[in-house]
């Protein structure tokens, strides 16, 4: 959960004019970000902003912990963002299949001899802060939300399944499709490669099982969600198979690279809208009457 959330939250019990502004202002910054993360239009993402938090105004003093917050803030952020005027080219409820992320063999050698280069094209590629949020938006909307509710706003895959609805394993599946597809787009954009309908390269499946049973869970092995013995057979065989190695190094770098994005509101705007809530905050608290002591 982002840490915005929660101190958010020790502002809110506050309930100083002071606190209120603060924790206004660490939830503008979340709302804003998750929106545009999702939507990719800065005007809808500060229509978006205002509508959730002035309605979320009176809601605010009952969620009392920061799970209870990000429940009902990501919630209510996610279907405003659906009645969006504005629809990304990526928005389409297309499902993506498994085969049509999994890496060919020319990829895998690209991927090998570029894992040689160094850390100044490590550093490179990480500084592609705008072609990183391209691809992000390229995502059929199913499996964007799915990655930004994980790996950008830092929600448990439990969390998240509350959130969506779904269970825990719907998540985690369309999780790992949602990195490999990010990574994917990542590296058609920085190629400058055109669109293209999914190849039917097949040569993916002359690699041995084991390659494929890797590529199939490596989600499930990052994130340490694996049995410890499965976990080990996965790591003996990485340590001898130059391929995964490669693979598996590029695909934590996009996880890396998701988790460090962070789109930010202009201040002017914010600012603004931050004293308009406060104010409207703080006189909501007092018009409400306090509980009768005997």
């Amino acid at each position: 959960m982002r840490p915005e959330l929660i101190q958010a939250s020790e502002l809110l019990r506050q309930q100083t004019p002071e606190s209120v502004e603060n924790a206004v202002g660490l939830l503008q910054d979340t709302v804003f970000s998750f929106s545009m993360k999702m939507c990719g239009h800065r005007e809808d993402a500060e229509d978006t902003m205002q509508d959730v938090l002035f309605g979320s105004l009176k809601h605010l003093a009952n969620l009392k912990e920061p799970g209870e917050l990000a429940a009902w803030l990501y919630t209510v952020t996610r279907n405003r963002c659906r009645r969006m005027r504005r629809k990304h080219p990526g928005s389409g409820g297309k499902g993506v299949s498994l085969d049509e992320l999994m890496p060919n063999e020319d990829e895998l050698r690209a991927l090998v001899q570029s894992s040689k280069q160094g850390p100044e094209h490590a550093f490179l590629r990480n500084e592609q802060h705008d072609l990183l949020h391209a691809a992000v938006l390229r995502l059929p909307t199913a499996l964007r939300l799915v990655l930004v509710l994980h790996d950008m706003e830092d929600l448990s895959s439990e969390e998240v399944a509350r959130i969506l609805g779904v269970q825990v394993g719907t998540v985690r599946v369309r999780l790992h499709r949602a990195r490999l597809a990010v990574r994917k787009e990542m590296t058609r954009i920085l190629k400058g490669l055109p669109e293209q309908p999914q190849s039917k390269d097949t040569s993916l499946a002359r690699r041995p099982k084991e390659c494929r049973d890797l590529f199939a869970n490596l989600s499930e092995y990052i994130d340490a969600r694996m049995e410890p013995h499965t976990c080990e057979q996965m790591r003996v065989h990485i340590e001898g198979c130059p391929a995964c190695v490669a693979f598996l190094q590029d695909l934590r770098a996009a996880i890396d690279r998701c988790r460090r994005l962070e789109v930010t509101c202009d201040s002017q705007v914010a600012a603004r809208m931050r004293a308009m809530m406060t104010q409207e905050y703080v006189r909501m608290m007092r018009a409400t009457p306090e509980p009768h002591r005997q």
